[in-house]
């Protein structure tokens, strides 16, 4: 998954948060200088990517995006699975979708001294581009996906990915809503962990009933 869900999925910890959102910049031995929270997101972060790559409905959506994107297609799915995520926050917490983004970054920058360098350097596009409130349209990934081509090992296709997803935009959309609440049952499950305003009497056979966000 991306930013988003990783965040979402930490519930209200700012440790677990903080360890979550740094998971992919901190490798090996590392990760010992943090303290257990942290640590616990970061391993958190690594079990959500390892679970997300490995379920069906990912493997399905993976496939629309091989052409183009080969090997870095599951990058692809994880951000417009942020997409699906912001554009229905309403059907996973109560509260405002940038309302959560902005008091998440300002945790962040609370912590700052603590975060790996790269993650320094990160931050404060993330804030001033709104980055992760940005997702709940196309064209904000959009214009994730044309960052990530240029400072990343991603490669430049953006225009096959979202003509991809327009023209496929209802079956991703339901692939993702089989997808996430194994997700967030996985996280209950074997973290403890409840995502933050999380109803679990919203799913309904595995599925959730996605309603539009008002913001």
């Amino acid at each position: 998954m991306n930013f988003l869900a990783h965040l979402y999925l930490s519930g209200d910890d700012v440790d677990i948060r903080m360890g979550n959102f740094i998971g992919d910049f901190v490798k090996g031995r590392y990760q010992s200088r943090y303290n257990d929270g942290v640590q616990k997101g970061i391993f958190l972060h690594r079990d959500i990517d390892y679970f997300t790559d490995n379920h069906r409905a990912t493997y399905e959506v993976r496939l629309l995006f091989r052409e183009g994107y080969r090997k870095y297609a599951g990058v692809v799915v994880d951000v417009f699975y942020d997409h699906f995520l912001a554009r229905y926050w309403n059907s996973f917490s109560p509260y405002p979708l940038k309302g959560f983004t902005r008091k998440f970054y300002y945790q962040m920058v609370q912590r700052y001294r603590e975060l790996p360098l790269s993650v320094k350097r990160l931050l404060p596009f993330i804030i001033q581009t709104n980055r992760f409130y940005s997702y709940h349209t196309i064209e904000g990934v959009e214009g994730a996906l044309n960052i990530m081509s240029r400072v990343t090992s991603l490669p430049d296709k953006t225009d096959f990915a979202i003509a991809t997803l327009r023209n496929n935009y209802l079956f991703i959309r339901n692939q993702f809503e089989m997808f996430f609440p194994d997700l967030i049952d996985y996280v209950i499950v074997e973290y403890g962990i409840i995502p933050s305003g999380w109803n679990d009497g919203s799913i309904h056979s595995g599925t959730i009933e996605l309603k539009e966000d008002e913001e």
